[in-house]
């Protein structure tokens, strides 16, 4: 491979990591405004977070098919390889990230201008963790820190043992007074979202490792959460 050609495929490798930067930022900033949508009951915030998601998901199919048109053309081996097929998958998780943020929005957006019970400073402990967790595993994404992503994946139980409390919380707002139950289901989906939002930034720090090392991570992650009851996946 010529000099040349050389520069010209790192070109390539660095707009798809450079695109996947900004997939994640546009990802942490929708979840950020949907739970400040939901804590404050801002429908117009709820509004704009879903009108965000198709920018992600026209840059999810960008990176897509600048990666497939890489492999055509430059045949890639090796750790060349796993950088582009790192793309794929980490665009695909941030992907869905936003779609998890567009959903909670269109529940706030569903619940209207109704009183936020105190169960909701569960959700907010949630989405703090989260969001904690992309910036963290989209650091390691940026530097190629295989520790940092595997901090990121030690700590999915963490986020696990949360979602169990806040499960807790809102059954028992549920039964204190039956009217709440509705409005507390669609917490319920909230705090499923950031949940799956936490997988999603770990399945992106198993890929990092994937893409140093060329290894898998273990199959089973760290589970959390003492309380036998669950909202199911």
């Amino acid at each position: 491979m010529s000099e040349h050609t050389v520069a010209a495929y790192d070109k390539e490798l660095a707009t798809l990591s450079q695109t996947i930067l900004e997939m994640g930022g546009l990802a942490e900033k929708m979840l950020i405004d949907a739970m400040d949508a939901l804590v404050a009951m801002d429908l117009e915030r709820a509004k704009i977070v879903v009108a965000r998601d198709p920018r992600l998901d026209a840059l999810q199919r960008q990176v897509e098919e600048f990666a497939i048109l890489t492999i055509a053309r430059r045949q890639p081996m090796a750790v060349d390889l796993r950088e582009i097929v790192a793309a794929i998958r980490v665009s695909a998780d941030l992907e869905r990230v936003g779609d998890l943020a567009k959903n909670i929005a269109k529940r706030t957006q569903k619940l209207g201008e109704a009183r936020i019970p105190r169960a909701a400073i569960g959700l907010k402990h949630m989405s703090d963790l989260a969001l904690l967790q992309l910036k963290n595993v989209l650091d390691a994404y940026a530097t190629r820190d295989i520790e940092k992503a595997r901090v990121v994946w030690d700590r999915d139980a963490e986020l696990d043992a949360l979602e169990d409390s806040v499960f807790r919380d809102l059954l028992t707002f549920m039964m204190e007074d039956p009217r709440n139950i509705s409005f507390c289901t669609h917490l319920l989906f909230c705090s499923k979202n950031i949940e799956r939002i936490g997988d999603h930034a770990t399945n992106i720090a198993e890929t990092i490792h994937y893409l140093v090392t060329g290894e898998q991570l273990p199959v089973e992650r760290p589970k959390g959460g003492s309380s036998t009851v669950t909202t199911g996946k």
